[in-house]
């Protein structure tokens, strides 16, 4: 019990960093998701073949090398990232694609006379998007919004690979330290777990609301 009141202050550092890498990082793909969406409806073929190209990269490449990509292959083109800017940037970068493909699917559900109605009513096409596409296509993709969300959250656990003193990393300074393997991986498999449950929460509250709204 000592050791682990011992070890506190360093999980509860984890456990900051682990959320504010995760939050930054999930905010990040949800905004290039949505712009990816739009560039994959263009009608401008090479651009959206560029970002097709893209998010297929970016869905099928495991974290890790996105990671390595950015932090270690970086400064070979200039770009000198800190282990926590490379995580969150990875984070966004890596997610991205999979938000694209979710809110591309949510847009073109959205029925084609409600965008037609608009423009009858003298809304320009950028006013259409943001006040009748975006919102409908935000609540038809929000649970699986936060599905990915979470995906990317337990993702989070392999910026230990680049230094980010996240739950991962802290376990594993703890472990080697201490030689106790068992107890510190439990714990942040806890951490981990009230994140998740947190945040599937929050989506169902956010769900009900938009319910409300949509009746």
């Amino acid at each position: 019990m000592n050791g682990f009141m011992n070890d506190a202050p360093h999980y509860l550092a984890g456990l900051v960093t682990t959320i504010t890498v995760s939050v930054s990082g999930i905010a990040i793909a949800i905004l290039l998701g949505i712009v990816l969406a739009l560039a994959l409806r263009s009608r401008f073929r090479p651009l959206s073949l560029a970002v097709r190209a893209y998010v297929e990269f970016a869905r099928g490449a495991p974290l890790a090398l996105v990671l390595f990509l950015l932090y270690y292959g970086g400064p070979q083109f200039g770009l000198l990232l800190s282990p926590y800017v490379a995580g969150i940037v990875g984070l966004g970068v890596y997610g991205a694609g999979p938000f694209a493909e979710i809110f591309r699917a949510g847009l073109n559900a959205v029925p084609k006379g409600e965008r037609e109605a608009a423009e009858m009513l003298g809304l320009t096409r950028g006013q259409c998007f943001l006040h009748v596409e975006l919102p409908q296509a935000l609540r038809l993709t929000l649970p699986p919004c936060v599905g990915q969300a979470i995906a990317l959250l337990k993702e989070s656990a392999v910026l230990s690979v680049i230094t980010v003193g996240e739950l991962t990393k802290v376990a594993g300074a703890i472990s080697s330290f201490t030689f106790a393997v068992a107890t510190p991986y439990l714990t942040i498999a806890l951490l981990y777990w009230a994140l998740v449950e947190i945040l599937s929460r929050l989506g169902r509250i956010l769900e009900r609301r938009f319910a409300v709204k949509g009746s």
